[in-house]
This record gives C-alpha cells, sequence and structure tokens, in this order.
C-alpha cells in the first residue's frame, strides 16, 4: 500500500510520516525522546534488505506538531503510535523497532490494542516510574538539564561542529548525528536554526516518565525483546530489572555502547534486529 505522508493523531496532532524503502513486510521505527524519524536512515541500510521501512517524528519532533490543550504525557506518544500503525497497517498487525520512549511507547501502545504489532525489539525502552501518576508532572535534574539545552544556532553546521565534539552526541555515527541535525532542526527566517524538539517539550516529556511501562512490559504477549546497553545508567538497570522481573521477555546486551546504542553503531545493531525479527 502507499504510504502517507502525514496521519492525524489525538490532540490535533499531525504526524509526518516518512517511507524509508526496503523490501519485505512493513516495520515500524520509533525514535527516542528529542530526535526525529529519520535519525534510523542509517540502520535502514540494513534493515531495508529484509523489511519495508516506516518511521514517523512523534508529537512535537521533526516536523509533527505539537499537541493542544495537553502536555507532553507518553499516553500522547503511544497515540501517535497507534495512529501510524493503523494508517500503514489497518487491522495487520507488524512488527516494530523502538529506541528509549519509542521502545516504551510501542509496549504502551500494543497494550492499549492488543494485536497492532507481531512482535517488537527495543533498545533501553524507559521502564521507569510507578505508573500512578502519569498525568502528574515529576520535575527531574534530566527535565531540568533538557531545560537548559540551547535551541538556537547560527546554521546546520555550527550544530555539527558542536555536537560532534563532546558527548554525549559525539558518540554517534556521524551519518546519524548528520540526519538529526538535518531533520530535527527548523529553519527560522533570519537564517539561523532551532530545535524542532524545543527545550520545554523536551523536557516535559522527561517529566511525565510514570507511565507503568515496566508492568505493562511484562503484560505484553507478544514476543518483545529489549537490550540492555553497558554504560550502567538508570535505562539500562531498569532494563535489566524489567528481564530479572518477567523471565518471557528476551534480554540483548551492548556491553560497548551507551544509551545512544542504535545511533552509534547502527548496522550492528541492525543486523541483531533483523536476526531476532526473522527468527521462527
Amino acid at each position: 500500500m502507499e504510504i502517507p505522508e502525514t496521519v492525524r493523531s489525538t490532540d490535533d496532532v499531525t504526524l509526518q510520516v516518512y517511507d524509508l524503502g526496503g523490501s519485505g513486510p512493513l516495520l515500524l521505527l520509533c525514535h527516542a525522546t528529542g530526535f526525529c524519524g529519520r535519525v534510523w536512515e542509517p540502520m535502514v541500510e540494513t534493515l531495508g534488505q529484509h523489511f519495508h521501512c516506516v518511521t514517523f517524528d512523534y508529537r512535537a519532533h521533526g516536523k509533527s506538531t505539537r499537541p493542544v490543550n495537553r502536555p507532553m504525557v507518553w499516553q500522547g506518544m503511544a497515540e501517535d503510535v497507534l495512529a501510524v500503525a493503523n494508517a500503514i497497517s489497518p487491522g495487520e498487525p507488524i512488527p516494530a523497532v523502538g529506541h528509549s520512549m519509542g521502545g516504551a511507547t510501542i509496549a504502551m501502545a500494543e497494550h492499549t490494542r492488543p494485536g497492532t504489532f507481531s512482535k517488537a525489539w527495543t533498545f533501553e525502552p524507559i521502564l521507569l516510574g510507578d505508573g500512578l501518576s502519569t498525568e502528574q508532572a515529576d520535575p527531574s535534574e534530566i527535565s531540568e538539564g533538557a531545560r537548559r539545552r540551547r535551541a538556537v544556532f547560527a546554521s546546520r553546521d555550527e550544530v555539527h561542529e558542536r555536537y560532534s565534539s563532546r558527548p554525549p552526541l559525539s558518540l554517534l555515527d556521524d551519518r546519524a548525528l548528520r540526519a538529526y541535525i538535518d531533520h530535527g532542526f527548523r529553519d527560522l527566517p533570519d537564517g539561523t536554526v532551532t530545535l524542532a524538539c524545543l527545550p520545554e517539550d523536551e523536557a516535559g516529556i522527561f517529566e511525565y516518565h510514570n507511565t507503568g511501562a515496566r508492568t505493562i512490559v511484562g503484560s505484553l504477549s507478544i514476543p518483545f525483546a529489549m537490550a540492555a546497553s553497558g554504560d550502567g545508567m538508570i535505562p539500562a538497570q531498569a532494563v535489566i530489572a524489567a528481564a530479572e522481573e518477567f523471565p518471557h521477555l528476551e534480554l540483548v546486551t551492548y556491553d560497548k555502547l551507551s544509551h545512544f546504542g542504535p545511533l552509534q553503531d547502527p548496522e550492528g545493531v541492525a543486523v541483531d534486529v533483523v536476526s531476532w525479527l526473522t527468527a521462527s
């Protein structure tokens, strides 16, 4: 079927959808907080040999619009996942791959509407909080750090010079970094560029992390893989703890990668994703 360029979601959001090509069954790719759909392009060089790859920009990211009269709650992002999945494969489950927020919202979407996905491979899905207050903001050091991010730069070249010279974004494969800079920034009338995901919106996402996703992943009936990096940070710890609590979930470890693993080693991660998704 023809992949639509835009899809309507809840809260008057219009999502930008990208057909990244490839041959084989449909595969939906869901990005991390602050990034954009087209950062998957380096991985698609491998994934596209086996799958027809589709991605999108979550609300308030890339070319998608911001929600109206609703904060950046993760259920809204899960509704974005459902909207795109339904638009590209109505009534037919498809596999999905998600990174960080993308992995958590795949699980939330499948929990909301079972049968949306046939299986899912995720890299450090965010499994934090007790899920008891999903509509209540919880400020943290991470959210305040996001709020202080510099948003406007003279040019994309300046962005690349800055991001490529300091961690954590200096860890990224340069193709993924350039895709982020090319499509995760917007041009301003005065010739400067600004983050598409504004610091206030990114901070809001981090503040609403109490999603209940840890319990949700344990309840899923579809094959669900979770990768953990070797950086020892909280997302990795949470994934490992969830795998211990729910043995039916498959744990994959990448000792030499960080939370940005799919953007650090696109080929290596993609090979593993293909192997898992195509296994009988």
